[in-house]
């Protein structure tokens, strides 16, 4: 939360992966390193994608409101996201195309296994 959202070469990488067509998956506060990457255009590259993270009921839950530098799920809307999520801390995970993301630790294995579906694993 305090590294990856002004990181220029995280964000540099995510930006090329993305725009090359590769494969992007970030779990719970992964997706911060989302916030600074933008698309050609110089879009975020979460605007108008659907996108899991921490959500700020689950920081709310587990006592971390206001400590980290913004709310990651209300920061990834700020810039375009469409969040999806499920109940806090279940597991959720959602591909939007290229991007796979997930909404807290107990998403890890959905995110795998949508990546290794996503890269043609067997």
């Amino acid at each position: 939360m305090w590294d990856f959202p002004n990181n220029t070469v995280l964000a540099n990488v995510v930006s090329q992966t993305l725009a090359d067509g590769r494969v992007v998956a970030a779990v719970c506060h992964g997706p911060a390193g989302l916030v600074s990457a933008v698309t050609k255009d110089g879009e975020p590259v979460v605007k108008g994608r659907q996108v899991a993270t921490f959500t700020d009921s689950e920081e709310s839950a587990v006592g971390l409101m206001g400590t980290g530098p913004f709310l990651l799920e209300s920061k990834l809307r700020e810039l375009g996201a469409e969040i999806c999520k499920v109940w806090d801390f279940e597991g959720y995970a959602i591909a939007d195309d290229n991007l796979i993301t997930g909404q807290n630790p107990a998403s890890s294995e959905q995110v795998a296994q949508l990546v290794l579906n996503k890269v043609g694993a067997k």
